[in-house]
């Protein structure tokens, strides 16, 4: 099991910043992909970014050169960086890694974006 706790969400106006925070614990090796989807209302989850094994990105379209994820491995948290926030992007943003084939989702944590 591995078990997902995100942090970090928040109200914040259009051209703002965040960072959200997504802390890992439970059996973590063989995690082969970890990274964040995120939610908005009527609309399916979607990619935001994602380390996709082997030290590689991968960014969806909308956040290319506004979002950035990262990882601290001695503390078992990826982290997204928010920049120039826009009200598009309001939404609950998850944390979710895949160990072997198996999902795991966190809580989840509103970001809302005004204009």
């Amino acid at each position: 099991q591995v078990q997902l706790v995100e942090s970090g969400g928040g109200l914040v106006q259009a051209g703002g910043s965040l960072r959200l925070s997504c802390a890992a614990s439970g059996i973590m090796f063989r995690i082969n992909r970890m990274g964040w989807y995120r939610q908005a209302p009527g609309k399916q989850r979607e990619l935001v970014a994602e380390f996709t094994g082997g030290g590689t990105t991968t960014y969806a379209d909308p956040v290319k050169g506004r979002f950035t994820i990262s990882r601290d491995n001695a503390k078992n948290t990826v982290y997204l960086q928010m920049n120039s926030l826009k009200p598009e992007d309001t939404a609950v943003y998850y944390c979710k890694a895949r160990r072997v084939s198996t999902d795991y989702w966190g809580q989840g944590t509103q970001v809302t974006v005004s204009s």
